[in-house]
């Protein structure tokens, strides 16, 4: 009772908690608070629950919906959505029988239907591929459950959203969602939920992480099957690390380590290197960096991105970020930017033309994708091998920050980034990438070293020991198989 007071559940849930003979942990009961904001004007309209594996994403998602939506509101209809085959009906009633023994509920296997006394009922649906989604699509739901939402892609959750409409007095259709990191809707859930909540600015959305940490009742042998997982797999699956993703190239970016603090004042010391680089676009994001050098580092320290502007705007803009760090651009060493800048164009001009007149002087980059890739990946270090990176981002760089963990090797070419645009809704695209890959080749590249670095003293963890062998002998397919046969 007092758990779920201090995470903010009313009254009247935690009686319907109590009735069902429902126990939940810290978390989920967080999440259960946040689903009863989406019945205020103004609130949220979807909840995100997760990260991790063995975070009892499941068992929350059928607690929500079964033991407390479906019990106060009579006659509402749910949709909850799995992708996983034959076993769901099974699954599904399994878990409402283990977690909520205390509801009255009939279960029509053949209907893929729990009913429920008061009229309200959940509709059991299942998907292995996108197009099953379609299936659901125009038919109208109070409330949508979608189990493993970054399986999906942008467009089709839009879709599914679409069927959130209802003609019940005083209830607000809403989306319940969990998920772990990867998959093709890693980009987008990122986007939507994880974002705004590290940023703290939560509108539409409620997002409540959770690891396998913060479920007691999980088995001992499944958190030590997560323990031996390596690489993306143990940051995303054991510790819901929204900052990679499988096949991820730049695989030693650490948020906590390589992204900084603005310099003090912007004040750039006065004898260290100064320049820029531009990737140009019109439909595409126009991207300008500010970096420098000094100290045997590579700074990443500011930002300026905008789409469908003209070429004079985005030079007054440039010149008002150079203006917040006291930069006036005779001070700067070059102005890189990428080729398609000195193609000349139908008017016989050239873009680089248009930001000369504006006393821009840009120069051609260093442009190779592979060497641009490597030297990047190289000045990130790799903190679990105690080498020090070389290349720091501050904070005001957000698109840099949030595209580069999201880049994937090209699979016709490994040594290569795979090239994206931005999808539908302006999400994903690799316009800051570019832009901060010519800036990065346009350092003056010093001596390579490797450095132990002082672990504790950055981040308050311990380094991670190196050349261990694994505790098991599986592979990570056979891994990910395993959780995904008793993942919950």
């Amino acid at each position: 009772m007092r758990e779920a007071h201090t995470a903010g559940c009313p009254r009247d849930q935690i009686e319907n908690f109590l009735r069902a003979g429902v126990v939940l942990q810290p978390q989920q009961l967080v999440a259960s608070a946040a689903a009863r904001l989406c019945d205020l004007p103004g609130g949220p309209t979807q909840i995100g629950f997760g990260g991790a594996r063995g975070g009892g994403k499941s068992h929350w998602g059928v607690v929500q919906t079964a033991a407390d939506d479906a019990q106060r509101y009579p006659g509402l209809k749910i949709l909850f959505l799995r992708k996983v085959g034959k076993s769901l009906k099974e699954g599904f009633a399994d878990l409402l029988r283990n977690v909520a023994f205390g509801i009255d509920y009939r279960f029509v296997p053949s209907e893929s239907t729990v009913y429920f006394p008061n009229g309200s009922r959940v509709l059991l649906g299942h998907f292995q591929k996108e197009s099953d989604i379609d299936a659901y699509l125009g038919i109208e739901y109070d409330v949508i459950v979608i189990e493993e939402a970054t399986t999906l892609s942008a467009s089709k959750v839009k879709a599914i959203r679409t069927c959130l409409r209802t003609s019940k007095p005083g209830w607000r259709p809403r989306l319940y969602s969990t998920t772990n990191p990867g998959g093709i809707g890693h980009a987008w859930y990122k986007h939507r939920f994880i974002e705004p909540y590290r940023k703290k600015c939560e509108t539409d959305t409620r997002y409540i992480p959770a690891t396998v940490d913060d479920n007691a009742f999980v088995n001992p042998e499944y958190k030590a099957t997560l323990d031996t997982l390596t690489g993306w797999m143990l940051r995303a699956w054991r510790y819901g690390d929204w900052d990679i993703a499988a096949g991820q190239y730049f695989v030693t970016w650490r948020r906590d380590i390589h992204v900084i603090k603005p310099f003090p004042r912007l004040h750039i010391p006065s004898n260290w290197r100064v320049w820029c680089s531009l990737d140009y676009g019109f439909n595409h994001y126009t991207v300008c960096h500010l970096l420098t050098e000094g100290d045997g580092n590579v700074y990443l320290l500011d930002e300026h991105a905008a789409r469908q502007w003209l070429v004079p705007r985005h030079a007054e803009a440039i010149k008002a970020m150079l203006a917040r760090w006291h930069i006036d651009l005779p001070r700067l060493s070059t102005f890189v930017a990428g080729g398609d800048v000195f193609r000349r164009e139908h008017t016989g001009g050239t873009v680089a033309k248009e930001y000369r007149k504006h006393g821009i002087k840009l120069r051609k980059a260093k442009d190779d994708r592979v060497d641009g890739a490597t030297e990047m990946l190289s000045r990130l270090g790799d903190v679990d091998a105690n080498i020090a990176p070389t290349l720091y981002v501050t904070e005001r760089c957000t698109g840099f920050i949030e595209t580069l963990p999201m880049l994937e090797h090209d699979p016709k070419h490994v040594e290569d980034v795979l090239k994206v645009d931005v999808d539908e809704d302006d999400i994903g695209g690799d316009d800051f990438y570019d832009c901060g890959r010519y800036g990065v080749m346009g350092a003056t590249r010093p001596r390579m070293q490797s450095a132990k670095i002082d672990l504790y003293a950055r981040t308050g963890k311990t380094p991670s020991r190196t050349g261990e062998a694994p505790s098991s002998l599986r592979t990570d397919t056979e891994i990910a198989a395993l959780l995904d046969a008793v993942d919950q």
